[in-house]
Order: C-alpha cells, then structure tokens, then sequence
C-alpha cells in the first residue's frame, strides 16, 4: 500500500541544489519511492545557529510503500552518500532529508518523529511545503494557514536555482 509523504531537504554547505538533484534523482531510482511534486528552491536564514552560511531548502510529496523507519534509513543513507557529517545540532550541512509528514499517522520514537518537530514554527520548512501541498493538514491546521501565521523574514523564493534545479533533474544529468 502507497503512504504520501512529505520531505524537506535543506543545505548549506558547498552546492545545495546539486546536493538535492543527487538526493532526488537517489529517490526516484527507487522502485518504492514515486515523487510526485517538487517546491521551488528557496534561500532561508539560518535557524538555530546563527552564525553559519544561510540555508537552501525546498520540499518533495512522495509516495512511497517503505515503511516510515524504511524511509528514514535510506533518507539518511542518501545524506551520508552527499557527505553528511552529524557535528552539532543545527549546524551547518551539506544535506539534509527530513520527513515532515508520513500520511496522517503521528510517530514519536526514538529517532522518529512524524509530523516533524517544530514544523509550526519553521517558515522554512512551511513555505515550501505549502507551495505544493497548501491542504495538507498537520496538527489540525492545514500548511497553508500555518504558512500564513509564521515569521516570513528571511525565507525567499530562489527562482534562479530552482530553474537550474529542475535543469540538472530534467534535462541536464549529473554525474557523481
């Protein structure tokens, strides 16, 4: 059975958007995994720590038949493989996938959190997801009201390395 699921994919270090074609073009190789609509890329500050190169970030809906704990093992393969190194909290990455939302269900274990923590209060996490998924309902609340109440400073729509993203995805390959 298929599960909808969003991600969010964030990055900071060396070419975020590379970063993310490779992750993304990882997912759709995957015979579990269909992607079914991707946000723009945007530019957001920092979060957390401060003192740190500002942020790209974007989000994927997927749908997948990986159970939850599946799709966060290979999520953090896939980081690994981009060069991730876990170093301190909120610091700078080279890639990051979260799992915002895993159908309507709600996990709280150990290493897995659905819906994810604080999404509420992430404009960076928000706007993108309400870019293409403004019904999706966590908490209650749909994305797009959520989006509505969150602190839009600092969050801003990269048209330009969304369009190079959806060249490096769509017309111009990669090679790793």
């Amino acid at each position: 059975m298929a599960i909808e699921a969003a991600l969010g994919l964030g990055g900071n270090l060396g070419d975020p958007v590379a970063a993310f074609a490779i992750a993304l073009q990882r997912l759709e190789a995957e015979p579990t995994i269909r992607l079914k609509a991707l946000s723009s890329v945007w530019r957001t500050a920092p979060w957390g720590k401060l003192d740190q190169p500002e942020f790209r970030n974007l989000a994927v809906l997927i749908e997948t038949s990986l159970s939850a704990e599946d799709l966060l093992a290979l999520c953090l393969a896939i980081e690994r493989e981009g060069g991730r190194e876990r170093r301190e909290r909120w610091g700078p990455r080279t890639l990051d996938i979260d799992i915002l939302t895993y159908g309507g269900l709600v996990i709280d274990r150990p290493g897995l959190q659905v819906p994810h923590p604080r999404i509420a209060e992430r404009a960076f996490v928000l706007a993108p997801l309400a870019e293409i998924a403004p019904e999706l309902v966590i908490g209650g609340q749909a994305v797009a009201s959520l989006r509505e109440v969150s602190d839009r400073d600092g969050v801003k729509k990269d048209a330009g390395e969304s369009e190079r993203l959806r060249r490096i995805m769509f017309g111009e390959p990669l090679s790793e």
